[in-house]
């Protein structure tokens, strides 16, 4: 291969790189209060944050029902005192765990249906 040929296809080459590296022209903002809106939504995932932190107490509030439901009252049979002295003759409160789980659920599916509105229109 010649010389020349081989510069020309080097030069084509960096070209080519350049023109990756050139940054795109930004678009242009949002024009009117709903579209502001909806970018501001989807470009700092708003959407995402709220969902995560919705869930993430209701989580909370299953693993507390869990601890105080089941795992405290066999911690009472060790070491009895305090309010696990008043423990039933049933001393597991699965009510509780029952509840926090069914609540979680409903949050999770009120949650699911939120996404899929946002993603219909157009907010990611």
């Amino acid at each position: 291969m010649p010389a020349n040929d081989r510069d020309e296809e080097i030069l084509q080459e960096l070209r080519k790189i350049r023109e990756l590296l050139t940054p795109k022209p930004t678009p242009p903002p949002p024009k009117g209060f709903i579209a502001e809106f909806k970018d501001f939504v989807s470009k700092y995932k708003v959407i995402g944050l709220a969902i995560a932190f919705i869930l993430g107490l209701y989580l909370g509030e299953l693993v507390k029902a869990l601890v105080d439901g089941l795992l405290m009252p066999l911690v009472g049979l060790v070491l009895p005192g305090g309010d696990w002295a008043t423990a039933k003759v049933w001393i597991f409160s699965p009510g509780m765990v029952l509840s926090a789980l069914i609540t979680f659920l409903i949050v999770c599916f009120v949650m699911f249906i939120v996404v899929k509105l946002t993603k219909r229109w157009g907010i990611e």
